[in-house]
């Protein structure tokens, strides 16, 4: 059974590293969109309230379908978490990002973004939902993999290098969308401070909603209600905040072009299916996981721009590629031999608290016939004797003997049968 048990959770750590692996490739098809609608001239305030109206339309008819029956009965306490998450998770978290684009430059920001893992690991061990455990070999495969990862993706977004050609598809889908004659919606600036107090501000709440989400999966455990749920709230949060940014109203009309294309993928992929899934990981695996797959969206993102815009590798994306692969593995090597350790400890525990118990009831046996009269306790012993077929022909004889006469001395004695 204990094998079993083990087995079922290798199986679900390998389906939640592929999971997520899918997640940030979903991921890395958001922010190139993301640079497409950009360049069209698109307001990213409104992209964003268009990205949570687009995941309503998708998440609530499927949680509807899907979890009518099974779904948890809905309290105040995760109306709150779901607001919080649509808060640190959706609004805050992209429009920080998006604003910090705007103050210094996307090289910069996605810099930044890479302090999410560092971030997250120290919230949840401050919140109890991880444990640094320094003293084992998983713990600290945990601790340098996390440091490993953020090196790489450091390397691979400040130091260039000499280019590299793998391939060459002539292929710039920003050069379609310029020709429309919009002017790009970012452009850089020379306020480094306060953009990177935004930078920070929205991987600190990225981090924060990991956490929140990790503490409402405990409570909620309805993958797509929770994410519907966090999607109604986002959209209220991300609307109210684009029509007090943004005056121009021509903005939030879509056409048959690139900006519809980016607010439907990244509404039903993007605050759609990725979230649910990530809740999903986040559940099964604990919020430092997810985090830890971060830095694979910059090598994700530099593939898809090298494919698709044509931009150039260079040996530092390679050197940084390879760093946070390596960080992949110390860190999913160190959660799954703490799983391990957490299975073999169950068993042992499960047989102490057995032996515990019988130690208890063997106390309470001997101690419930301490003050007994003799003869009575000899009586018990011979009736349990009998029933267990330990009792000899003569010992019977004598037992019987003796309760007949405790039997006639009750008769006689009228006191004894009130007392009885």
């Amino acid at each position: 059974m204990a094998a079993m048990q083990r087995a079922c959770k290798e199986l679900y750590g390998m389906k939640a590293a592929l999971v997520m692996v899918f997640v940030q490739t979903a991921f890395a098809g958001v922010n190139v969109l993301y640079k497409l609608a950009a360049n069209d001239g698109m307001s990213l305030q409104v992209l964003v309230a268009y990205r949570f109206l687009f995941a309503i339309a998708f998440m609530v008819p499927l949680a509807l379908i899907f979890e009518r029956k099974n779904r948890p009965k809905l309290s105040w306490t995760v109306l709150l978490q779901a607001f919080l998450c649509g808060l640190f998770g959706g609004t805050m978290a992209q429009n920080l990002y998006l604003e910090s684009l705007a103050l210094t430059s996307a090289t910069y920001s996605s810099a930044m973004t890479n302090l999410i893992p560092i971030m997250t690991f120290i919230l949840a061990v401050s919140f109890g939902l991880e444990r640094l455990r320094l003293g084992t070999m998983a713990g600290k495969a945990k601790v340098v993999g996390t440091l490993v990862g953020i090196g790489g993706a450091m390397l691979l977004t400040f130091y260039k290098g000499p280019k590299i050609n793998l391939w060459d598809t002539h292929v710039n889908l920003l050069e379609t969308t310029t020709s429309t004659g919009h002017a790009p919606a970012v452009h850089e600036s020379s306020n480094i401070f306060l953009g990177s107090i935004l930078a920070l501000g929205s991987c600190l709440c990225y981090a924060l909603w990991l956490i929140i989400q990790a503490k409402m999966s405990e409570s909620y455990p309805a993958h797509y209600s929770s994410t519907a749920l966090m999607s109604v709230m986002g959209s209220l949060q991300a609307v109210t905040y684009a029509m007090l940014r943004e005056k121009d109203w021509s903005q939030w009309r879509l056409g048959w072009n690139i900006r519809l294309l980016t607010v439907m993928y990244a509404g039903i992929v993007g605050s759609g299916l990725i979230v649910t899934l990530t809740t999903w990981c986040v559940r099964i695996r604990g919020p430092l996981f997810v985090s830890v797959f971060n830095p694979l969206l910059l090598v994700l993102v530099a593939l898809a721009g090298s494919m698709f815009l044509d931009e150039q590798l260079h040996l530092g994306s390679v050197l940084g590629a390879g760093l946070i692969v390596v960080s992949l593995y110390l860190v999913l090597w160190g959660k799954g031999k703490e799983m391990k350790g957490l299975n073999q400890s169950i068993p042992s525990t499960i047989t102490n608290d057995i032996s515990n118990h019988a130690h208890a009831l063997e106390i309470i046996v001997s101690s419930s016939m301490i003050n007994c009269d003799p003869a009575d306790c000899a009586c018990k012993d011979s009736a349990w004797k009998d029933n267990k077929g330990l009792l000899s022909p003569e010992d019977k004889e004598t037992s019987m003997a003796s309760e007949e006469k405790d039997k006639t001395a009750e008769n006689r004695d009228p006191e004894l049968q009130i007392r009885g």
